[in-house]
């Protein structure tokens, strides 16, 4: 009858630890990692990019209603920085993924483990293959260029919170 307690007050220290992990941070923004994003299986649906202006099919019924809940709310998110843009040599967007090993090492990220970031400001400065927090406001839904799903989650992201490195 000891091991009672124990497991109710593990339970209780574990459903208080995650509670101050989901807590906002100073300014608002909401923690969130890659373990939430990328704890579900999607799977890109089936689309013929050479068809001119056709709807690309959706699959936005994979996407859990909690991970749904997240859009438009501001976030903080810690990842691995991959630039795509760059504008007087400061990185305007770029991939935000969850492990360094991932698009540069050839292990090819699953569309839900990277977030697409675009900086509303003037840029940061490039710092790869380091952990990197950033706020701003997430989005969540399919996105398509000519045609072709290019993410599920996208970043309007304000700052560069913290370097973990």
């Amino acid at each position: 009858m000891k091991s009672i307690p124990r497991l109710s007050v593990l339970l209780l220290g574990g459903a208080l630890a995650l509670r101050a992990a989901e807590a906002p941070k100073a300014g608002g923004y909401e923690a969130v990692g890659f373990d939430r994003l990328a704890s579900y299986t999607f799977t890109p649906p089936d689309s013929d990019p050479t068809v001119a202006n056709a709807k690309p099919p959706s699959g936005a019924d994979q996407i859990p209603a909690a991970i749904k809940a997240l859009d438009r709310r501001k976030v903080a998110v810690t990842g691995f920085m991959l630039p795509t843009k760059m504008e007087g040599g400061l990185v305007k967007e770029f991939l935000l993924v969850k492990d360094p090993m991932m698009c540069c090492y050839g292990v090819m990220p699953k569309v839900n483990e990277w977030i697409v970031v675009k900086m509303t400001g003037p840029g940061v400065k490039p710092l790869m293959d380091i952990p990197i927090t950033f706020d701003g406001t997430l989005r969540v839904g399919e996105m398509y260029e000519n045609g072709y799903l290019t993410g599920v989650y996208l970043l309007e992201g304000e700052r560069m919170a913290a370097v973990k490195g």
